[in-house]
């Protein structure tokens, strides 16, 4: 639920009302019971919580030089089994 910005237009009084989207917007002042109008705020920023968030998380990667850097497959070296004489 969002915060919305209120000024009076009788006593020039601002305030911040927590309200849900779907309610009416006020129409008195808390102080002098005036008529208030609601005030058009930017919002806040985008916001990440957490660790985690790098630049380089959701980078374009540059297909052509992967392919180039691959390395060969080495291959596993056998050891022979001895054979117990008991």
């Amino acid at each position: 639920m969002p915060t919305y910005d209120y000024k009076c237009n009788a006593c020039s009084h601002t305030f911040e009302y927590f309200q849900a989207m779907t309610d009416a917007p006020l129409e008195i002042c808390p102080q002098c019971e005036g008529n208030v109008r609601r005030l058009v705020s930017g919002g806040s920023g985008l916001i990440f919580k957490g660790s985690g968030f790098y630049l380089t998380d959701y980078a374009k990667k540059d297909s052509s030089n992967s392919k180039t850097e691959t390395k060969p497959k080495k291959e596993a070296k056998k050891k022979p089994v001895k054979e117990s004489t008991t």
